[in-house]
């Protein structure tokens, strides 16, 4: 049997505020297989970033993990002393950041940044090192590589700069990649070389890959798995197929009747009514009642997570059953 390599247990990182405790991430668990793509899908301040800033271990305070379990390829890494979770970071977990400015040191050129990432866990000379750094470049379709090697990321575009930060966190072809979103600022030509790349690390090296998105169409054709998140916790997941062709969540049903492509030319859009609530002040029972057609009394309760077809879970009293897309 195929051990996962990565297992999250009812993960809860809370940040502690002054006006009170913002429930980030409230008891998720997911698992991510060898060679698999586990995609987190909701809208903005779900949780799905800070899940993945979690298993890094990169939540600041006053942000804290107070519950779960992380584990890597069967080690706990929750409690560990930071100099070693500093040695796991790009060689065994990557992350791929949404915003490359903040990635990319503003004051070090492209060749430095990346020869001392591969330094920091591999030791090669400087021509083995600008070799590699060189393919890195080319991988991700960077046009005269060789050139844009002694840039600064100031001279290079938004879209450059987003593929330098994807070529430094696959360097040393690590067990899991995290991606947050790391696509939005490329051209839809140069988002289809990147998850082709992506993917075929998955196939090849046996990678483990979290992609972080709010994007359904990139979605469906990329993960493996999918799970939608919403005020920090999980509403459904399964099969990718199985969740888009037929969601059972009103939240997953209104993110995919919101796509472009189902609504008719010359209309105005559909959208799902309302706002995410806050975080510090969430309603009681089932979070999305609030804006769920089909929310009753009984919604003022927690809603518990089960199965309703193999393999699909989904936090729900009233499961979308008599609806297909």
């Amino acid at each position: 049997m195929i051990k996962p390599t990565l297992v999250v247990e009812n993960l809860k990182t809370f940040f502690f505020t002054r006006m009170g405790v913002v429930k980030a991430v409230d008891g998720v668990s997911f698992s991510v297989l060898p060679g698999k793509i586990l995609g987190l899908v909701g809208e903005s301040g779900s949780g799905k970033t800070v899940t993945g800033l979690s298993i890094l271990g990169l939540v600041d305070p006053p942000g804290k993990i107070v519950g779960g379990k992380i584990s890597l390829k069967g080690k706990n890494i929750v409690a560990l002393h930071e100099e070693y979770m500093r040695r796991l970071r790009g060689s065994k977990i990557s992350m791929i950041f949404q915003d490359a400015m903040t990635a990319l040191h503003p004051l070090l050129r492209i060749d430095t940044q990346i020869i001392e990432a591969l330094r920091a866990h591999q030791s090669m000379t400087n021509s083995v090192a600008i070799d590699h750094a060189l393919n890195a470049l080319m991988k991700v379709g960077i046009p005269d590589a060789q050139k844009r090697l002694k840039h600064y990321p100031h001279q290079l575009s938004g879209g450059m700069r987003q593929r330098v930060a994807i070529a430094i966190a696959m360097l040393h072809q690590p067990d899991l990649i995290i991606a947050d979103e790391p696509t939005t600022a490329l051209d839809v030509t140069i988002q289809a070389q990147i998850l082709y790349e992506t993917k075929k690390l998955c196939k090849k090296r046996g990678t483990s890959l979290i992609w972080i998105t709010h994007d359904l169409s990139l979605v469906a054709g990329l993960v493996d798995e999918v799970c939608v998140m919403y005020a920090g916790k999980f509403v459904e997941s399964g099969k990718v197929d199985d969740v888009l062709d037929r969601p059972l969540h009103p939240y997953t049903m209104g993110l995919i009747d919101s796509l472009p492509s189902r609504n008719p030319r010359g209309k105005a859009l559909s959208q799902i009514s309302g706002m995410p609530p806050s975080l510090l002040n969430l309603p009681s029972g089932c979070a999305f009642r609030d804006r769920c057609p089909r929310a009753d009394k009984i919604c003022e309760q927690s809603p518990e997570e089960r199965i309703i077809f193999p393999g699909r879970l989904v936090s729900c009293f009233h499961p979308c059953l008599d609806r297909k897309v």
